[in-house]
């Protein structure tokens, strides 16, 4: 069989494998309140809350929309056109136009276009922040993190362009298999680092003062059978005036991680039902079938991007000769930009079914629906929610169940608890 044919063969059972995996594990019976519930429950949001989410989101959408076309329609220009080449040839010129610096120079060229190009929508959605009272990050502030955030992708990028060509260039038709198996090992690798090392470089973390709300925090990961390495207070108050938790990393390096601007706004039931929400995620192993999902993703997509270079009409449109020539990154940056595209409203339903389970948990957990719907109404209120978003967003871009839902699941929690 052709190295053409076993790719073939290696992507059909990664995708049978990839939705087998996700009717199996995804939690697709998580309960969902009924309409006559989310109706009842909209009627428990003041409705300065509503008109002043929905007035935030209005005035976000146009940065949404527009990053959303800008993110899509610049990489189709450099992929589908010789552009991408060009640049790529421009930028590795003064190296004597060796493969490897058009692999990392040219490619971090591109990036860095694509980088430019969304800082104005990044500005706008800052301004829109600022003006209702969300952030309370400075320009300066905001312009750190922004380059904070360039310069930890431009690192990633580096070492994946460099790792990704030189595959292409030392096995060009068989570069797909030793590829697949990077990008999965490259992800799941990625969900254990991040938490220990990215994180620290955008925000202080101080242990949470020796208390009854530590202790009561620390027993629910105990009731749950998840030991905690530390409990931390994030410093997110000099960003922003939202309020969250979660718990990251895995195994020895797990921690609760409480916003500070939580533990000034919210009571301490109302912090329990967040700790007990992202509890849930720890106990059902979310983290790690995310990651499961992220490398059966990535794996598949290293192996349809080689099929793909095997029609001659895509590289010709991109001025180029193979799929595995550095020349053609603006290609590969065009078809993981249509690849990002199609799948995000499939992982947006997937990450509200997730979602909607740990809810559950939390609920059970506590067993304080009051405060579980008391902490929903805070998070809209101060988090400034569309609690309930036009039904085609929703299920484009929601990646947790609104308001509205979560209220619902709340009363219902209630009325089971009292036998009605």
């Amino acid at each position: 069989m052709t190295s053409e044919g076993w790719a073939l063969a290696a992507l059909i059972a990664l995708a049978i494998a990839l939705t087998v995996v996700t009717i199996v594990l995804v939690p697709w019976r998580a309960p969902r309140p009924t309409r006559a519930a989310r109706v009842a429950a909209l009627q428990e949001v003041p409705p300065d809350v509503v008109t002043r989410g929905r007035a935030m989101h209005a005035a976000l959408r146009p940065s949404t929309y527009g990053a959303l076309l800008s993110g899509t329609v610049a990489p189709l220009l450099l992929g589908l056109t010789p552009t991408g080449a060009s640049i790529v040839d421009c930028a590795a010129e003064p190296f004597g136009g060796h493969w490897l610096a058009e692999a990392v120079v040219g490619g971090l060229v591109l990036l860095l276009l694509l980088w430019l190009l969304s800082l104005p929508f990044g500005a706008w959605r800052h301004i829109v922040l600022r003006t209702f009272g969300l952030s309370n990050q400075t320009w300066g502030g905001w312009a750190v993190d922004r380059l904070k955030s360039g310069a930890v992708a431009g690192v990633a990028g580096a070492v994946l362009l460099t790792g990704f060509y030189t595959l292409t260039h030392l096995s060009p038709s068989w570069w797909w298999v030793f590829g697949a198996v990077g990008a999965a090992a490259m992800v799941v690798v990625l969900s254990y680092v991040v938490p220990v090392l990215v994180e620290p470089m955008f925000n202080t973390f101080t242990p949470m003062p020796a208390g009854p709300l530590r202790d009561e925090l620390v027993m629910m990961a105990t009731q749950d059978d998840l030991p905690m390495h530390d409990v931390l207070v994030a410093d997110a108050s000099r960003r922003t005036t939202g309020l969250n938790a979660y718990v990251s990393g895995f195994g020895a390096t797990r921690r609760i991680v409480v916003y500070d601007t939580l533990l000034h706004e919210a009571p301490a039931g109302e912090v329990r039902s967040v700790v007990a929400h992202e509890l849930g995620h720890a106990k059902d192993r979310d983290p790690e079938l995310g990651a499961l999902l992220g490398a059966m993703s990535a794996a598949a997509g290293v192996v349809a991007l080689y099929l793909l270079g095997q029609w001659d009409a895509l590289l010709s449109r991109a001025g180029v000769d193979s799929i595995g020539s550095p020349r053609a990154i603006g290609l590969v940056l065009a078809v993981a930009a249509v690849a990002g595209l199609v799948s995000s409203p499939v992982q947006a339903i997937v990450s509200r079914r997730v979602e909607a389970r740990a809810d559950q948990h939390a609920l059970g957990l506590t067993g304080d629906s009051t405060g579980f719907a008391a902490l929903q109404l805070r998070l809209a209120t101060v988090n400034v929610a569309d609690v309930h978003p036009p039904r085609p967003e929703y299920l484009l871009f929601a990646t947790h169940p609104d308001t509205v839902e979560r209220l619902a699941a709340a009363r219902e929690a209630e009325r089971r608890l009292n036998g009605r």
